[in-house]
């Protein structure tokens, strides 16, 4: 379970995040979504401390951890209980998709190399690239690439793994091939959350939908809920701009 307390961050004077309550268990697929600078992409990367809130408390299973106050120490045992898929991909452009699936298993995690050269193809063959073990980034397309990130995330096992908006870099063409791999895993019961512009992708495969606008959570529920019934009229103003399809009386 991951449990998010009163979480406040600011970027000098600007409070982004004003005081997130959030939780989501064991196998839920969460999608936030919201406008841009509603803090989305803040809010995910302060689950791993990658941006450090000045308050409030982050869990993950067993480890709780004080935000403001977090050693060393508890920020690299909350990094490691989860994996994060980037917008850019953030694969090393000197290693083999191969090699970058399997640098977590060998740096990290202490893995002998054919354990995790193991581990990593068929990681690889699960998102599709069983072909492209030996090839560079450089070689691949954008689709391809985000979906070696997502082997890479896989590859340690994280307790859930957060996605930051993972097609908003890709053609059109290729967003299709990405958010199925995102699918198959959701079916296997991976906890994720998932910040994203694919409404559609939210309404089909997460167990939960989170609104967030000006650094808070406006509403939140199952996808009908949200979808079909929200209750919120800054909710239904940005549902209605972005499909005319809902149309709700404001």
């Amino acid at each position: 379970m991951i449990r998010l307390t009163n979480i406040h961050k600011y970027f000098g004077k600007t409070h982004v995040l004003k005081g997130i309550d959030l939780t989501v268990g064991k196998g839920d697929v969460v999608a936030i979504i919201g406008p841009s600078g509603s803090g989305k992409t803040t809010l995910l990367r302060c689950i791993n401390l990658l941006e450090r809130p000045q308050d409030g408390e982050v869990t993950i299973g067993s480890l709780h951890v004080r935000c403001g106050a977090a050693k060393k120490s508890e920020m690299t045992l909350l990094r490691r209980k989860t994996a994060m898929v980037f917008q850019q991909y953030n694969l090393f452009r000197h290693k083999t998709s191969l090699e970058n699936v399997m640098e977590g298993l060998v740096v990290v995690q202490k893995m002998p190399k054919e354990e995790a050269r193991r581990r990593s193809l068929e990681l690889l063959e699960k998102v599709g690239l069983s072909g492209k073990a030996d090839a560079y980034p450089s070689a691949l397309s954008g689709g391809q690439q985000q979906r070696v990130g997502i082997a890479r995330a896989l590859a340690i096992n994280p307790e859930v793994i957060l996605f930051d908006e993972p097609t908003s870099a890709l053609d059109p063409e290729l967003v299709g091939e990405v958010l199925a791999v995102m699918r198959d895993i959701a079916r296997e019961g991976v906890t994720m959350i998932v910040v994203t512009h694919e409404l559609n992708f939210a309404r089909e495969v997460s167990s939960r939908v989170v609104f967030m606008d000006e650094g808070k959570i406006v509403e939140q529920g199952t996808p009908r809920d949200v979808f079909d019934h929200p209750q919120e009229e800054r909710t239904k103003r940005f549902l209605s701009r972005l499909n005319p399809d809902w149309s709700f009386v404001i």
